[in-house]
């Protein structure tokens, strides 16, 4: 009798629909390679749902809060459903960005200097010089993400306002110049890296993220041979460092700008990478030698409990 899969998708976070589109991928995926699958949009009723379905494993395709912070993976736990990616402590952790990067630093991975700071302080005066980022402390996909450019007189003042809908607390960090680099770790085995350029705009945002044609992947990345195996043995040691578990994916940035510091350092670790036709993941798996299907099914296999 083939195992029924229950995959988790849609949720209530901002990246709702991109979960969407990385739930259905999965499910097709495992029905595919012969497994009973289950789609699941997930809402305040999950627990009865999963009850109910008695799956034999749950496939993770949440992003974000509920589905990326450990509180799903609580859940799965309490009801004895073996689930894929991180556990509890390592997707709370790597969800925060400030306290992975004390973990990670701990562990000598570099990341970059920063600090939190209430939105509406920094809403008022520069909290760092320019240039710097301000990223929400818990969000993924680049959502609420703010660029301050060098020569910028004032922050920008979205942060004091009520569109504002990322929480209180913000991440300060100094802008890190050259080039967006991401790796994935899958098990103890880190993938290939890919730099990435937006195919328009200066940075790879949301739209560059998702949209078709926003972004060019190069992938094996253009490095020299001993950058591109730092950023492999930064992106495990990281998702070690975390614990993770399954499949992540670390983002980096090196500046190898001219007269630059030469800095490679890991922005953040993704416990619960996109698994759209864009994502980055299935591309890094491909070049490795695993299909779309072969690494679902692997995640699948490889789901546990007490992760």
């Amino acid at each position: 009798m083939s195992k029924h899969v229950a995959v988790l998708m849609g949720g209530w976070s901002s990246e709702r629909e991109i979960s969407l589109r990385s739930g259905t991928a999965c499910a097709r995926a495992l029905e595919e390679a012969g497994f009973r699958v289950t789609p699941v949009d997930v809402g305040p009723d999950i627990a009865t749902v999963l009850t109910a379905l008695k799956p034999d494993a749950a496939l993770n395709a949440l992003h974000g809060p509920a589905g990326e912070d450990g509180t799903i993976q609580g859940l799965l736990e309490i009801l004895k459903i073996p689930y894929t990616h991180s556990g509890v402590l390592a997707s709370a952790l790597a969800m925060h960005k400030e306290r992975a990067k004390v973990v990670m630093r701990a562990a000598g991975v570099p990341v970059p200097e920063g600090r939190v700071v209430n939105r509406h302080v920094a809403a008022k005066s520069h909290v760092l010089p320019p240039p710097y980022v301000l990223k929400p402390v818990s969000e993924g996909s680049s959502m609420g993400v703010i660029i301050v450019r060098d020569g910028r007189s004032h922050p920008p003042q979205i942060l004091g306002s009520e569109e504002w809908v990322y929480g209180d607390e913000v991440l300060a960090e100094t802008y890190i110049a050259g080039r967006e680099l991401t790796c994935a770790v899958m098990g103890d085995r880190a993938l290939g890296v890919i730099e990435i350029r937006p195919a328009t705009g200066e940075w790879y945002d949301f739209d560059a993220k998702y949209a078709a044609g926003g972004s060019i992947h190069v992938l094996p990345a253009d490095l020299k041979p001993n950058v591109y195996q730092r950023v492999q043995e930064l992106s495990l040691t990281a998702h070690q460092a975390l614990g993770c578990r399954g499949v992540s994916r670390a983002d980096l940035r090196y500046d190898d700008t001219p007269g630059g510091t030469g800095a490679l350092v890991v922005l953040e670790v993704n416990t619960q990478p996109g698994m759209t036709q864009t994502s980055l993941v299935p591309e890094m798996a491909a070049h490795a030698g695993f299909g779309f299907g072969e690494l679902v099914r692997w995640m699948v296999e490889d789901a546990s409990l007490g992760r």
